[in-house]
């Protein structure tokens, strides 16, 4: 059984041994044909002008006022669900500190509300509708019903 053994993994690096070779020698192939092959002028200058009516013609994306707008918010939005998390837990535990980050939470809401509200009456006011008002109802729900978790306490 054993020697079955060592027969078969002999077979197997003899495979591999030869499949390396193969793979060197092709290799060595193609090196050798691209080195020996000079470029003509005439295949350089056409693969050139090809190229630069592809460069010319290939648009970039670009930010809009939206995205710029969006940044903002998104930046706002983050801070304002920290200080509501940080409240929310703070309401929970019915921790001495928890009026003060509930006042801190609807701050930071505020001043999100008030940059959505410009950011509504500016050209992109529907984009950023979509994008964003959704999330901004959402945190004002939640800061409200702890508000309310709060003064019942």
């Amino acid at each position: 059984m054993l020697a079955l053994k060592r027969l078969s993994t002999r077979a197997a690096h003899a495979s591999l041994r030869i499949h390396r070779q193969n793979l060197r020698s092709s290799h060595r192939t193609l090196t050798t044909s691209l080195l020996c092959k000079q470029p003509t002028t005439q295949s350089f200058r056409t693969v050139t002008s090809s190229t630069a009516s592809q460069i010319q013609s290939r648009t970039y994306a670009t930010k809009t006022s939206a995205d710029d707008l969006m940044e903002k918010i998104t930046e706002q939005y983050a801070t304002a669900r920290d200080e509501f998390e940080i409240a929310s837990e703070e309401t929970d535990k019915k921790s001495v500190y928890a009026a003060e980050d509930r006042d801190a939470a609807r701050d930071e809401l505020n001043v999100l509300k008030e940059m959505y509200e410009q950011a509504l009456q500016s050209e992109a006011g529907e984009e950023i509708r979509g994008r964003v008002g959704q999330r901004i109802r959402e945190l004002d729900n939640a800061v409200q019903e702890m508000e309310k978790k709060g003064l019942e306490d």
